[in-house]
């Protein structure tokens, strides 16, 4: 059985939802970020880049959210979370997800995680990116509400692992200072996640003491 690692409030919530979409077996461990246990040697022996989400696999360790939400499409198939036998429309979720991972999560990142692109005693630098995220976030929003949401779901009608990421990243949008009512389609694609089952129960194991 494969282990997933994961932590509350961060990017990890997108493939804890794959993984319950697809009802694959798992064990999920959570790791306290707070208390850095992504940082201890033992973490660290499994996953060097000391982040979440990994999953352990038979095979070794995976990590980075659109690997891992890819790996549980293939390996699942029978759920129908990527359209597989279609280069191009796995190209464009792939697509989605890449966007997601490289500009919309950076963004994010810019806000609570500045000392990784400058010096963490200059407060100034770190001060600027963090009084920019609003900005840069929303900007980012702009762009997936005007033309990269099809609906209902990212793709059009179905469903797919592109859902979950985004989700989870507009999830993000309150915390980041971006009102989330200036994207009425983002918002009702948030609304339309919480209401599946699979979601619920991702949210109860990250809501677990």
């Amino acid at each position: 059985m494969d282990t997933f690692y994961f932590a509350p409030g961060s990017c990890s919530l997108a493939v804890l939802i794959a993984l319950e979409e697809a009802g694959a077996p798992f064990q999920a461990v959570r790791v306290d970020l707070a208390q850095g246990q992504q940082r201890t040697p033992d973490y660290l022996k499994l996953n060097p880049k000391g982040r979440v989400p990994m999953l352990l696999t038979a095979q070794g360790a995976l990590t980075e959210t659109p690997a891992l939400l890819l790996y549980v499409a293939q390996s699942f198939s029978q759920a129908g979370l990527a359209p597989l036998s279609d280069p191009f429309a796995l190209a464009r979720v792939q697509a989605f997800n890449s966007y997601l991972c490289s500009t919309v999560h950076v963004a994010h990142a810019h806000g609570k995680r500045g000392s990784r692109w400058v010096d963490a005693q200059d407060s100034a630098a770190i001060e600027a990116m963090r009084r920019h995220v609003p900005t840069s976030y929303g900007d980012c929003f702009e762009l997936i509400e005007r033309e990269l949401l099809q609906g209902p779901w990212v793709m059009g009608e179905a469903y797919s692992i592109a859902d979950a990421y985004l989700f989870t990243l507009a999830g993000w949008l309150e915390s980041d200072g971006v009102d989330p009512a200036r994207f009425p389609k983002v918002l009702a694609h948030r609304q339309r996640m919480a209401e599946r089952p699979a979601v619920q129960r991702a949210l109860a194991r990250v809501q677990q003491g």
